[in-house]
Parts: C-alpha cells; sequence; structure tokens
C-alpha cells in the first residue's frame, strides 16, 4: 500500500472494502485499461466484476438491498478505481447520483421500486441535466414537461449524458411551468423526472432517442450521449419525489455529492501518474544514474507528491463532511477545484519525466494526459467552483459594518 494518500480513522468494515477494491483494480482493471481505452470499448467484464462486488449498492440502504456505506467509502473506493482508469469510475458515479437522489428525495414508492435493482446492478442509472446551448447556466433550460391527465410530456435535447446508452434509469431535469405561475424564479420551476428506457441507441422507448456515442479525446470507453425528447410520455408517478418545481434542488443535490467523487477521481488519476512518474525516474539513465538521482527530478516528484496528499486530503474532509449531514458546498467544491487542477498538474509533470516516451501510446501516462482535462470541467469548470467558494466565503465572513 503507498505511503501517500492515506486516510486515518477508517473501521475495520472500510479498510476491507478498500482492500478488496484496491485488489480489484490491480488486477483486473490496470492490465487491460489502455487497451480497451484505446479501442474505446466499453469494460463489461470490469463492469460485471464491481457488481459481484457489491459496488453499485454501496450507498444504497441495507433495507433496500445496499450495503449502506458512507459518502467516504464510496469516494476512496472511486479513487482508487480511477487510479486504474477513471472512465469505470464514471459508469459507476452517475449510477450512484441517481440512486443518491431517489434515497434523499424520492417518494417511499420509487425507492421500493429502484433502489433494490439498482442495488444489483440490474437497473442502471444516468442523469441528465446539461443541454446543447446551456454550458454552466441551468437556469436557461429549455427542454420542457407539460401536464396532459395522468401524464406529462417532455420535448427537448440534452446533453452530456455519461452511460446515456447503457443505462436504463434516467434522471431528467426539464422546465414545468404547471403549477408555477409566469415570473416563477427559473431554479422553482424545474421538475426531475425518472425515465425509464432499453439500454442501445436509436428509440430507446417511444418518444425518447439516443442517438449515439460522442467522440471525445479522452475518458473513452464510457458512452456520453445525447437525448432527444420528442412527444415523450412519462407517468406522474415518475416525478422524482411526487412534486414539480423540486427539480433543481434535487439535482444540485445529486451534483454536490458528484463533485465529491469528481475530487476523488482526480485524486485517483493524480496518484497513478505519481506512481508512473516515480517508477520511470528510477529506471531512466542520463549522465551515468537514473533521472531520480537528478534534483531537477527529485523537486518535481516532491512537488508532484503534495499535490497527492494535498488534494486527498480535502476530498477526505468534503465526504466527512457531507457523511455528518452538514452543508459541505463549500468544501465540495474546494476539493473539486483543488483535485482537479492538482490532477492535470500531476500527469503533466509526470508525462515531462516520461520525455518522449510519454508522447507514444505504449505508455500509460498518454492515456492519462487525455483524461484529465475531463475532470476540469465535469460537475462544473474551476470558474463555477470559485463562485460557489466565493460566495459562501462571503456569507460566512460577512463584514459587520
Amino acid at each position: 500500500m503507498s505511503r501517500l494518500a492515506q486516510t486515518h480513522g477508517l473501521t475495520d468494515v472500510q479498510q476491507e472494502i478498500l482492500s478488496t477494491v484496491r485488489d480489484f483494480v490491480d488486477k483486473e482493471i490496470i492490465p487491460v485499461a489502455t487497451e480497451l481505452e484505446h479501442r474505446d470499448e466499453y469494460p463489461q467484464q470490469i463492469v460485471d466484476g464491481l457488481k459481484e462486488l457489491g459496488l453499485f449498492g454501496l450507498m444504497i440502504p441495507e433495507e433496500y438491498g445496499g450495503l449502506g456505506e458512507s459518502l467516504l467509502t464510496y469516494a476512496l473506493c472511486v479513487e482508487e478505481i480511477a487510479r486504474g482508469w477513471m472512465s469505470v469510475s464514471g459508469i459507476i458515479n452517475t449510477h450512484f447520483i441517481v440512486a443518491y437522489m431517489l434515497k434523499q428525495h424520492g417518494t417511499q414508492e420509487q425507492r421500493e421500486y429502484f433502489l433494490p435493482r439498482m442495488a444489483l446492478g440490474e437497473v442502471r442509472g444516468a442523469f441528465s441535466m446539461s443541454e446543447p446551448a446551456l454550458g454552466s447556466d441551468v437556469s436557461a433550460i429549455s427542454s420542457k414537461a407539460v401536464k396532459d391527465g395522468d401524464e406529462y410530456v417532455l420535448n427537448g435535447q440534452k446533453m452530456w449524458l455519461t452511460n446515456g446508452g447503457t443505462s436504463t434509469l434516467v434522471a431528467v431535469l426539464t422546465r414545468s411551468d404547471e403549477g408555477h405561475p409566469e415570473g416563477t424564479a427559473p431554479h422553482k420551476s424545474m421538475t426531475t423526472f425518472l425515465v425509464e428506457k432499453e439500454p442501445g441507441f436509436g428509440e430507446v422507448r417511444p418518444g425518447l432517442t439516443i442517438p449515439g456515442k460522442i467522440d471525445k479525446m479522452g475518458y473513452k470507453g464510457v458512452d456520453t450521449t445525447e437525448l432527444v425528447m420528442d412527444d415523450l410520455r412519462i407517468p406522474a408517478n415518475r416525478v422524482l419525489g411526487g412534486e414539480t418545481g423540486r427539480g433543481f434542488y434535487q439535482m444540485m443535490d445529486g451534483v454536490e455529492v458528484g463533485r465529491v467523487n469528481v475530487a476523488a477521481r482526480g485524486c485517483g488519476v493524480a496518484q497513478r501518474a505519481f506512481e508512473l512518474g516515480v517508477s520511470y525516474a528510477q529506471q531512466r539513465h542520463t549522465f551515468g544514474k537514473p533521472i531520480a538521482h537528478h534534483q531537477a527530478i527529485q523537486f518535481k516528484l516532491a512537488e508532484m507528491a503534495t499535490k497527492v496528499e494535498a488534494a486527498h486530503a480535502m476530498m477526505v474532509n468534503a465526504a466527512r463532511k457531507k457523511d455528518s449531514g452538514e452543508r459541505n458546498d463549500l468544501e465540495a467544491g474546494m476539493a473539486k477545484y483543488l483535485a482537479s487542477e492538482y490532477c492535470k498538474e500531476v500527469v503533466e509533470d509526470a508525462f515531462r519525466i516520461h520525455g518522449g516516451y510519454g508522447f507514444s501510446k505504449e505508455y500509460e501516462i498518454e492515456r492519462l494526459y487525455r483524461e484529465a482535462p475531463m475532470l476540469l470541467i465535469g460537475e462544473g469548470t474551476a470558474e463555477i467552483q470559485k463562485m460557489i467558494i466565493g460566495r459562501r466565503l462571503l456569507e460566512e465572513y460577512r463584514f459587520q459594518g
């Protein structure tokens, strides 16, 4: 076990879970990750292994067939998985966010119907908030739901849907003016719908189309898609929580824990980059000695390790704050911002240590170099995180004049 990124105060159960996940990553993910990533191949065998480990139900309460573990346990598992291949952690993350939203905001009927099957990985979750012209301005959502008897009719186009093809349940955020008079604040007229569908591409249920995979620079293997709704009819009992107008708050709660997840991914990728860099530096010789013995490389390794350690500490703090039941948007924003920025820097330093070989697809660092940028924008850009952090700091340090 690495000296870096240790987490103190874990229970025996948490340590056993992490040890199991770490072994799985070392034996089942790292040896095949680069090959699968280069082929942009969905890692079905790895996903099946994660289902057997129970990771799809890690935070789902025991009463619904899950393991009932904490956000901290989940985040530490994500850190380990991302260390092996970040795309696999993405497959888990969107599923986890939908399960979390159901646990926190769903009706009793919705929890009983979905959560036991989600715990087994039989139902796989994805969530859809972004749109082609949306960017970071969630209030500008244009997709719309209109009440029609006991159903809602949904129309619009969504974007950047992780697990869009492989999922069977999508939490979709739309505007719904029903019950909300003109002039209502945009965030108070949004509703989250639980949309069931068949896995695959094309028309996956009447009125719902998943056009195909978006070709990306990195973050391959996992399918990222659009979602098109054309008079998609959804029963009223599939409004998350049974009440319209709560969608923005539900999604923001899910994204908040998602930011802890992205921070954990940044920690995992950075840790792997450090491992690759420190290993290569001891094998590569220049001027008659390993490059690790040159002061310039030692300075670089020292900076990399310090960043890995700092990001891990902030991620753990954010997860523990959420587990305590306290508001953690400040801590989650800081952790996501720092971990993603440090991840980019550590990966680039490891890339530089590899020299020309880092540019070769034969070396794992090449894959990490293409994966790290996604963390800079996933679950909110650095600029969005700074806005959240700044506003919260002004709340906490309000000038008393």
